[in-house]
């Protein structure tokens, strides 16, 4: 293991506590032990980092936890990762990774018993949604009656027409999605619903990098607007009385200049809301996404950073 920073987990906002590119984190802990998981880097499809001290400090294991992205994906492509764990005591990945049959990324799941994997996929994705552009940015929730669901993006940003992000000129949806699973949080089981999309006005081109936790009996989303690599890439919030919305958008958590901080986003706070990860860019070229750690306090719906 590689020690990468240390800190006072007493102040508002470390980092970077990843010196490194580990962009679009997720955080679980387990038993005193804090693990982070990152999109792909070089021939890594899942990052995995570790603290014992509460996120003041964190290892970069150099490990893969998904050496295998599944017989209908390709390894390179593995985006935004979320780690659950069920009553069982297994662990459930979410990723997004490239089905080449459809040229387009579609989420997925994998299990372990092993926080830091290796992680075996599931046989199939759980939804694509290639008609609307794929989907991504994946992330686990389980509400206060024991059901899962996921939240995930429908990434119209990849059905092209420039724009700020290369790949988007905001003339398509990026609806923000969520699905109700099986108890065994990986069987997706009737519709979708929709329950956020861009205003342009607002957000630019898109949203994305969805988190739902619950807060005091309020579903509360995290997410981000704007393009990764823009200024205006930011961690926002929304909040909401029944899953399923309507949600009231809340404003921006931090954003560029906040803290030095130019372009952050992807958080994942921890489901009580105290403590989030999250990435911003520490260098253009190449584009360098460090992770960050910010620690949260609410005033009934309002967060903001401690």
């Amino acid at each position: 293991m590689l020690l990468l920073s240390s800190a006072s987990a007493l102040c508002a906002v470390l980092g970077p506590v990843i010196d490194a590119n580990f962009p679009d984190p997720a955080m679980i802990q387990v038993n005193g032990t804090a693990y982070a998981y990152a999109t792909n880097s070089g021939n890594i499809n899942v990052q995995v980092a570790v603290s014992h001290d509460s996120g003041a400090t964190w290892n970069l294991t150099g490990t893969d936890a998904l050496p295998d992205v599944g017989s209908w994906a390709t390894n390179g492509s593995t985006w935004a990762p979320d780690v659950v764990q069920r009553a069982d005591g297994t662990f459930i990945l979410y990723y997004a990774a490239e089905n080449p049959d459809i040229n387009t990324h579609c989420v997925a799941a994998a299990t372990s018993m092993n926080p830091e994997g290796p992680f075996t996929p599931q046989s199939n994705p759980i939804t694509c949604q290639a008609s609307g552009g794929g989907t991504i940015d994946i992330a686990g929730f389980q509400d206060t009656d024991g059901t899962r669901y996921v939240v995930y993006k429908v990434d119209g940003s990849s059905l092209g027409g420039g724009g700020p992000c290369g790949n988007a000129n905001g003339a398509f949806a990026t609806p923000i999605m969520l699905q109700k699973l099986e108890a065994d949080g990986l069987t997706p089981t009737g519709n979708p619903v929709e329950i956020l999309d861009r205003i342009a006005s607002e957000d630019g081109p898109l949203v994305e990098a969805p988190v739902l936790i619950i807060h005091g009996g309020t579903y509360v989303l995290f997410y981000s607007s704007h393009c990764f690599n823009d200024p205006g890439y930011d961690i926002r919030y929304a909040t909401a009385a029944n899953i399923s919305g309507p949600y009231t958008r809340q404003g921006s958590i931090i954003a560029t200049g906040d803290y030095n901080l130019t372009s952050p986003g992807g958080a994942t706070p921890l489901p009580d809301g105290s403590f989030m990860v999250f990435h911003a860019q520490i260098n253009a070229d190449p584009l360098t996404r460090a992770m960050y750690t910010a620690t949260l306090t609410w005033n009934g719906t309002s967060i903001s950073v401690a």
